[in-house]
Order: structure tokens, then sequence, then C-alpha cells
């Protein structure tokens, strides 16, 4: 239904019809290892064996992204696997087959080669896995859902991969308080129709919701669609059983909205991307599901106009606003050739998903309708289409989610997630296209307008370095300039673990390694990923 047609009859009902940064020239300290603070001899040495290692030189100041060569782990030997296979007869992997797909990012741009899959079911195998590696010097990589865009859930060399798609038991539910407890690798989705079943909702919701694993959701700090109404997860998380590099479980699973004793602990483990230990248990805080749901998608002629929606939009809906999502018409043209969705309204230059969720159907439409009636005569938007009903919710959402789908039908992606801003976020896409030229085959952009976050997507028919040279650290430098950070809610990992520096002042980056080098000495946990390769 043509939204022109909807402020046109103020029958209300008919709602329920819709269905780079100079680096300072100072010491550098070596990450090798120890994570250490100082040049030792044996950092010395392991930076002589990262500059002749059979995989090249590494990451250089041209490829700052580029593997660095294997550190000095030991390989698994037949005596390592008899110890898995006793500790979980039938869940250690080894068969190449079954390992592939474990070994792969989701985009296929980072493969590892892993001969070990570990799949423990319990915290207790976790503990026992992880104390025997830290005693044999076996590096592990913790993997989830393998969903992350920056490949910091695959392994760099040969790691062993730890898996938790196994633990994916629900613990407790308090049907009063709204917390959920349950293990590391429950599916974000399955824990989202668990919770539907019983009036709740989980406070985050991504694209990739049904093979995501709440484990790693917290170990990257994931944003998502209902980061404006719900805050992040270092809000709604209230408690983590973590498992630590030498076996050793730490047990925060609190389940308490206030504990004011020491160090909120947790927070380290919430973000730091399977480095400083491994989750293997999450308590969260759940809101109630909302009993009436609209979304709205509305087009737009500029920037300004979205921006003086979202501005309007956030004074007239209040506390019913859930998400203010937009994307150009780039990403809708992908949609259409790629995928086959259909654009339900006017082409337009920029469109946007609201969401609004709240307990009063009536009140809620009403209010809605106020605000679209005020953004049309206003001429900020120039036409639209609203759904109440479920199926035409997911229609209208699938225009938002499915974007990074559509990407992959175009060749190669070089995907950024910048928070800047919100009145500069679609500047990057328009100077990156002017600094590319014809280089990139595609430079579009999508994000969560409501927290300032940007995806900036550049293509290409297939990997092309010169391109690659001319986005880094080009992008970087931008993001830095006006103050916003090179990772809004993907992480570091691989691919931009020596980016920090643009987000990050020195002492900042060196109280991280030194935190590293106290929780893991050895380095076995997800190594090459989050902290640069040398700290300033």
């Amino acid at each position: 239904i043509n939204l022109c047609h909807l402020l046109s009859t103020i029958d209300m009902g008919i709602f329920q019809r819709f269905a780079r940064i100079p680096l300072k020239s100072t010491y550098i300290w070596s990450l090798c290892r120890q994570y250490s603070t100082d040049l030792t001899a044996v950092d010395r040495a392991l930076i002589q064996h990262r500059c002749v290692h059979n995989r090249g030189l590494g990451a250089s100041p041209g490829n700052p992204g580029a593997a660095p060569p294997r550190l000095p782990f030991s390989r698994v030997t037949q005596e390592d696997l008899a110890f898995f296979r006793t500790l979980l007869p039938g869940r250690t992997i080894t068969d190449p087959d079954l390992l592939k797909s474990s070994n792969v990012d989701w985009l296929k741009t980072v493969e590892g080669n892993s001969e070990v899959l570990l799949r423990p079911k319990t915290t207790e195998e976790v503990s026992q896995i992880l104390r025997y590696c830290n005693e044999r010097n076996l590096a592990v990589c913790p993997q989830g859902g393998n969903t992350g865009l920056v490949g910091g859930s695959v392994p760099v060399f040969d790691e062993i991969i730890l898996s938790t798609s196994l633990m994916k038991q629900v613990i407790t539910f308090d049907n009063i308080s709204g917390i959920l407890t349950c293990q590391a690798g429950c599916v974000l989705e399955n824990l989202s129709n668990y919770l539907e079943e019983r009036d709740f909702i989980m406070p985050l919701d991504l694209g990739a919701k049904g093979s995501c694993h709440i484990g790693g959701n917290v170990s990257t700090n994931a944003g998502g669609l209902r980061l404006l109404r719900y805050g992040s997860l270092r809000g709604t998380v209230l408690g983590l059983e973590v498992v630590l590099a030498d076996g050793r479980i730490l047990n925060c699973l609190a389940t308490l909205r206030k504990d004011n004793t020491g160090y909120d602990l947790k927070q380290l483990f919430i973000g730091s991307e399977g480095t400083l230990g491994v989750i293997t248990a999450v308590s969260i805080l759940c809101p109630r599901k909302p009993k009436a749901v609209n979304v709205a998608f509305l087009g737009c002629s500029s920037f300004q106009q979205l921006l003086e929606t979202f501005q309007c939009c956030r004074g007239m809906l209040g506390e019913i606003l859930s998400a203010f999502e937009f994307l150009d018409a780039s990403c809708m043209s992908l949609l259409e050739k790629h995928l086959k969705l259909t654009n339900p309204i006017t082409e337009s230059p920029f469109y946007i998903v609201i969401e609004t969720a709240g307990s009063n159907a009536t009140h809620d439409e009403e209010k809605l309708h106020k605000f679209l009636e005020e953004v049309m005569t206003s001429s900020l938007v120039t036409d639209g289409t609203v759904a109440t009903e479920a199926t035409k919710i997911k229609a209208l959402w699938s225009l938002r989610e499915r974007v990074t789908e559509a990407l992959t039908h175009e060749g190669y992606t070089y995907k950024y997630d910048i928070s800047l801003p919100v009145e500069k976020i679609y500047d990057l896409v328009q100077d990156m296209r002017g600094h590319l030229g014809d280089m990139a085959k595609n430079v579009v952009g999508y994000g969560h307008v409501g927290d300032g976050n940007l995806h900036l997507n550049i293509t290409s028919p297939s990997k092309d370095p010169a391109l690659l040279a001319a986005i880094e650290p080009y992008v970087y430098e931008w993001t830095s300039k006006w103050k916003g950070s090179i990772s809004a809610e993907h992480g570091l990992g691989l691919k931009k673990r020596n980016y920090i520096y643009y987000s990050k002042p020195s002492e900042a980056v060196a109280l991280m390694g030194s935190i590293k080098a106290m929780l893991d000495p050895k380095g076995i946990l997800n190594p090459y990923k989050t902290l640069p390769d040398n700290i300033h």
C-alpha cells in the first residue's frame, strides 16, 4: 500500500490491512610469544623468525591486514590426537572434508589449514582441552557459527579449532526477570524462538541469526538491528562463564542486574574475540516481546533529508522506536539484480527501514501515523509503505538484512564497518567513490543510522591489490580524521588488527597487550587476531 494513499485516509484501521595516522617514532615491543612489553632476546629471535617464515613476509606497511608468519607453537602429534579422542570420543574431527568448512571464513577470504576440530559439549571438556593445549603450547582457534567478517573465527595456520556447536543447551530462564542463561553454542535464532514462545525476545537481532552463536556474539560484542532500542551487549549481558588459557574456569555467571563488588571482569571478555578466554555460557537480560510491531519502508531524495527524518523520528516516536536503518540506491539495485527482491516503493536515492515496538497497537499506530504525516507533508520522505503483519514485516526487513548476501554475487567485496558522527556517515561513501573513480565496480553504503554505524562495501570482479592499496589506509585515515572507529561492531580479527592505532591511543593498546600477557602468557588463544603484530 502506497504511503501517499495511507496519508489520504486518516482511518487508522488501514494498519490492520497492511499485510592513516602517522605512527610515532617510539620503541616497538614485540607481541610474539609472551606479548611482553620489553624486547628480550627471545622477542628479537621471534622477530627474525617472522622475516624468514615460509609463508612470506606477512603483514607489511603496504598490507597490514595480511597474515603474519606462523609463531613457534607446537604441532599436533599422534599422542595429542589420542588424548583428544579419549576426551571427546567421536567428537575429534580429522577428516579433511569435514574440516574444510571450518577452515574457511564466511566471506571465503581467509583460509587456514587446521587438521583438528574439537567439539566439546561441556565447560569441563573445554577446560581439559585448554589445560592440555597450554601445557603442550598448541594454539587454539575458538569458533562459534563462523559468521564473522574480519577473519577472527578461522585458523590462520594450523591452530586447533575448538567449536562450541554442541554446547547448545538452555540452562535456565526466569520468566519474571527475563534473564536467560545458556551455553555459548546456542544459535541466536533458536534462542529467539525459545523466548518468543515465552513472550520474550532476545535484545539483539542480526542478519546472521540463523547461524551465529550467542557466545560468538558476545565475544565480538555484536551490535545488530536492535541496539538503538535495547543497547549493546555490554549492558544486556549480566554474566559469563569463561575458560582461561590454562584451563581455569572463571564462573561469573551472575543473574543480578546490580552487583557493584569489585571489577566487572566480564567486560574483559565481551568483544575480546576469543583472545583472552573461551566463553562457555552466558546470562543475558531479555525484554518482553512487544505486542505491537510496525515496520515502515520509506524513500528519501537526499541523505540530509534522511537525517532530518531521523531527528523527527526520535522526537515523535520516542519510546516505541526500535530500529532506524538505511540503504542506498546501489544496495537496492543489487537486491533486485541478484536476489530478485522487489522494491515496494518508488525508486529513491536512499531508503529507510523504521521499526516500532510497543505494548499498545492503537497508541503505536497513532504515533506512527502522525510521524508519517509530518515527514510526508514536509517533503522529507517521497514515498513509503507500512506493514504490521509478520510475513510483510519480514519481507520489508529482508531488503536491509540481505544486502550482505547480494554483495557476495558481485565478485570480491572489501568490507568496512565504521562508526562516525551520524551527520558524516554517507560523506565517506561519496568521498570513497570520488577517490576510487572507476577502479571499483561498486561502492555502496548501508547501516544503522541510530548508532552512527556505516557498512561501507566496495566490490571488484576479483581480488585486486591495487584497489586495496587505494582503499587502505585512506578509509582509516578518513575515519580517524572525524574521530570515528574503524570497527563499530565486527571486531578487528585478523584483517584489521594492525589498524587499531587509528582508533585507540598507544597507551591503551599497550595495556591491552599487558592484559593478554597476564591471562594468556603463551599466546595460544586465537593468535594473530585483535592485537597488532607490534605494540608501539
